[in-house]
């Protein structure tokens, strides 16, 4: 059994000492390298002095060791998602290794290690010796020495960045040829010298163990016993220490998890098979078996045991990568994405890389294993793959007030290999720089609008002209940007920009062109918002260009309407940042990171800032509520498990869909989208549009409605939500403006006025009027204090219309003056009164006195008579009315 003192003759076995190592050393050295004068006293001491300058001390940098990524699960306890490596290795401690395994290494490859001083010089001396004569690469070395080039191949393995470097850091410190080989060797000695001194021979051979070469990717016993034969190295049997044991001296010829054969032989055929009982490492377990039996570390009963007993591998893997994180493939794609450019993780990449591959880290991620698994049923809707469309979909969940992604999925399965039909390793969800794209946001981009519109001082209430016509759009720095809005075509040949199922628009409030998500109503306050400016409120709220780019490049008017490609995760924080009232907080998908001797290392910095006013989010939230009812764009998303929720649809020309919103604890993004739609250059999509196919019982471009709500009543059940604050009173109110008198100006005249004051204005019918054609006569509502951003009413004379004269005398008479004005369509009203003549006294008449109407219109004649019955009614058309009787017009 090995055990961890050094006993005294090990101590005086230490070759003498420094002094005589370093003369033998010296000596061989010479020997090599100057055999003319090998035997001088001067080549002696030269050599001697080289080998005491040569370096002492040897760094032991930490293993290599798998990156493993945690994920929370319904309990709140870590699981694995996935690991990374470039050694699969396992490190044990000194007592979880059985002792029939130290016994295996020691008598195959040093079985004077605990008598030793660090050095196999016999063996050391064969090396040299074989390297003179027949340039053999075999080693010879003690098992110090061993673990000394272990490291030294490590350290240099670390700064690898291809095989090609894995392979040149083999070459420099395994072989023997040459100088260098000379001087490699006795450097390791000194290094093993020192090592001897610093660790105890425990301390070395577990080190030795948990560092050696295995076969392929299999470093350490730990992970030879788990791959070899599923089993921990406290556990393994005398027949599997054997063959483990014998691996060291030739790992990949000797490994047994390639069935088909390890190596190729002079005939070029495979061999170390399952077919030839792995031949060459047999030969080698029986050597191992051997020594053990002449060291008396095994019985012969024993040794002839596993000897007669063929090689029974039962390979085990260790699968890595994001494939194996099966359901949350994406999401593991986005935080090794992050790892690899972050400088948190190292300052380039290729230590970035490297410190996910090999730097033993625990990951412990923001990613909730319930809220992913609802998640995934709910996309699953959308298949992955149809025959008339690159059919996209993807959801993400935030955390309110911190950024945490809670869940990340799509419709598409994740496939290492880049092309498989059917899946896919972009990520639908995220930018460029973390393996995704972009989308264009079509109307949950409005909300920018919004915002911008309260931050510059204007109500939500304020009443806007958002009827369909020509807008005056402000794109950026003064300059305007003509865009018609309705159904065909623009006066120039254009397309228009239209409104859902050709709405007309109307004059309303901007929290109801939100709730109706109404394109012209939107264009009209970019006539007073300009469009870089929203573009701006977008960037500050965290959200670029899919590709990484600023948003407010262009500035076209149709940005406005969401037009620029976005990723759903800065979408999905900008809409969080209105639910946290006002904090933005970048995507967070890191909690902790831990190093291999459990010490928290940095994470990514993911800073929460205040971006919006606290009332600005909340009546931002307030006006998105609207969105949520029974009559808002939202309505079939609802979630109806009493969590107040707001949200904001989105559709861009039928090829984008999508929906966003939150409750006060989690914000949900989801999108639907044709991948690869494009426009040919007639400006006609080449690809078919999400609203001529159903799927699930959905058009696509309404299936959103069934995804987000599953996704936020998930949510809502595990992390609830309160209902919102209260919106300002200042953003809602509704402000006046001193609206102008137009009457007795033309039409274009009376409009301008109204529009320079701020309003908006519709041209009503033309109406009776003297007054010369096109002329005001009329506003509705009249000139004064009123709402600001009515829209008034203007009434234009028809130039037809006569004013009633004044009448009097007998009805004969007011008839007659009547006529004489050019009325024709005379009527007349008789009061039976005892006091009045016979013949009847006019009153008035209906309409009035001084009144315009048509010539074609109805006057009535009003008068009184004693007696307004029989034929004594007076004269009449037979149109009499009121309490005259039917005349006859023969009057009284």
């Amino acid at each position: 059994m090995p055990h961890s003192k050094r006993t005294a003759t090990g101590v005086l076995g230490g070759l003498m000492g420094l002094v005589g190592l370093s003369a033998v050393a010296g000596l061989l050295v010479s020997a090599t390298i100057t055999p003319a004068i090998a035997v001088s006293g001067y080549a002696a001491s030269s050599a001697i002095q080289m080998f005491e300058d040569m370096p002492s001390y040897l760094k032991i940098e930490k293993l290599m060791l798998p990156t493993t990524i945690y994920a929370k699960n319904d309990e709140g306890k870590d699981v694995k998602l996935t690991e990374f490596y470039d050694q699969n290795r396992i490190p044990v401690t000194f007592d979880q290794v059985a002792p029939v395994m130290y016994d295996a290494i020691l008598s195959s490859e040093d079985k004077n290690f605990y008598t030793h001083g660090g050095i196999d010089l016999i063996g050391t001396l064969g090396a040299l010796a074989r390297n003179a004569t027949s340039n053999s690469n075999r080693g010879g070395s003690s098992i110090t020495q061993q673990y000394v080039k272990n490291v030294l191949q490590q350290a240099c393995e670390a700064k690898a960045t291809d095989q090609d470097q894995v392979y040149a850091c083999y070459k420099e410190t395994t072989a023997n040829q040459g100088t260098s080989g000379y001087q490699r060797k006795i450097q390791e000695m000194r290094y093993a010298i020192q090592l001897e001194k610093k660790y105890s021979k425990d301390e070395i051979l577990i080190g030795y163990l948990n560092i050696a070469h295995f076969g392929g990717s299999v470093y350490g016993i730990g992970a030879a016993a788990r791959h070899y034969f599923d089993t921990t190295p406290d556990k393994l049997t005398i027949a599997q220490a054997a063959v483990i044991a014998g691996m060291v001296q030739e790992p990949n010829t000797l490994r047994i998890d390639k069935p088909g054969g390890s190596v190729t032989n002079k005939a070029g055929e495979l061999i170390n098979s399952k077919d030839d009982g792995y031949r060459l490492t047999k030969v080698r377990q029986d050597y191992v078996l051997n020594r053990l039996f002449e060291d008396k570390k095994i019985t012969k009963a024993e040794r002839d045991e596993a000897i007669e007993a063929p090689i029974a591998p039962k390979i085990t893997s260790r699968p890595q990568g994001c494939s194996v994180a099966k359901g949350s493939e994406f999401f593991c794609a986005y935080v090794t994405s992050i790892i690899r450019k972050d400088e948190a993780f190292g300052k380039t990449e290729n230590d970035r890389l490297a410190t996910l591959r090999r730097g033993g880290l625990k990951v412990y991620t923001t990613l909730n294993t319930g809220l992913q698994e609802k998640a995934n049923k709910a996309i699953s809707v959308v298949p992955a793959s149809v025959s008339y469309m690159d059919l996209g979909a993807s959801g993400v969940q935030v955390e309110v007030g911190t950024g945490r992604v809670l869940s990340m999925v799509q419709n598409r399965p994740w496939s290492d290999q880049v092309g498989e039909k059917g899946t896919t390793q972009v990520n639908y969800n995220v930018p460029v720089a973390n393996g995704g794209g972009g989308h264009s946001a079509g109307s949950t981009y409005k909300v920018f609008s919004l915002i911008n519109w309260m931050q510059q001082g204007h109500s939500v209430n304020e009443i806007l002209n958002g009827r369909i016509g020509k807008k005056s759009v402000e794109t950026c720095d003064g300059n305007t940007q003509t865009v018609w809005t309705g159904p065909g075509k623009a006066p120039d040949g254009t397309n228009k920009i239209g409104n859902f199922e050709r709405n007309p628009g109307y004059s309303g409030t901007v929290a109801r062109f939100t709730k109706d998500s109404l394109n012209s109503g939107f264009l009209t306050m970019a006539e007073k918002i300009s469009v870089c400016s929203t573009n701006r409120v977008a960037m500050d709220l965290g959200v670029t260009t899919g590709n990484g780019g600023p948003l407010d490049e262009q500035n076209q008017p149709y940005d406005v309407l969401g037009s620029q490609a976005v990723a759903p995760v800065d979408m999905a924080n900008a809409y969080a940042t209105i639910a946290s009232n006002g904090t933005l907080c970048a995507a967070k998908a890191i909690d902790r990171v831990v190093d291999a001797d459990g010490k928290d290392q940095p994470i990514p910095d993911t800073k929460c800032e205040r971006k919006l006013s606290e009332d600005v989010a909340a009546t931002a939230a307030y006006v998105l509520q609207s969105v949520m009812s029974a009559s808002g764009t939202g309505s079939g998303a609802r979630t109806f498990d009493g969590v107040p929720v707001f949200g904001k649809t989105g559709i861009h020309e039928f090829i984008h869909t999508w929906m966003i919103g939150s409750s006060s604890k989690v914000t949900t993004a989801v999108w639907v989208g044709n991948v690869n739609a494009k426009k040919n250059s007639k400006g006609e999509w080449v690809n078919e549009r999400l609203d001529e196919h159903v799927v699930s019982g959905y058009k696509l471009s309404r299936i959103r409605n069934s995804i987000w709500p599953a996704m936020q009543r998930a949510a809502n059940a595990e992390f609830g939500g309160s209902a919102f604050p209260k919106p300002s009173q200042e953003l809602t109110k509704r402000s006046y403006a001193q609206l102008p008198n137009v009457v007795g100006l033309d039409v274009d005249a009376a409009t301008k006025r109204i529009e320079e004051a701020g309003f908006s204005v519709t041209v009503g019918d033309p109406v009776a009027s003297p007054e010369a054609e096109g002329t005001v006569v009329a506003q509705s509502p009249g000139a004064g204090r009123v709402v600001s951003g009515t829209t008034v009413t203007i009434s234009p004379s028809d130039g037809k219309g006569v004013v009633v004269p004044g009448v009097s005398g007998t009805p004969q008479q007011a008839a007659a003056a009547l006529t004489g004005a050019g009325f024709t369509n005379l009527e007349q009203s008789c009061t039976q009164d005892e006091g009045a003549p016979p013949e009847g006294v006019v009153t008035g008449t209906d309409p009035a006195a001084g009144q315009t109407v048509g010539r074609d219109d109805a006057i009535t004649i009003q008068y009184q008579a004693k007696d307004c019955g029989g034929n004594g009614g007076g004269p009449g058309n037979g149109n009499g009315n009121g309490n005259g009787n039917n005349g006859d017009g023969n009057g009284p």
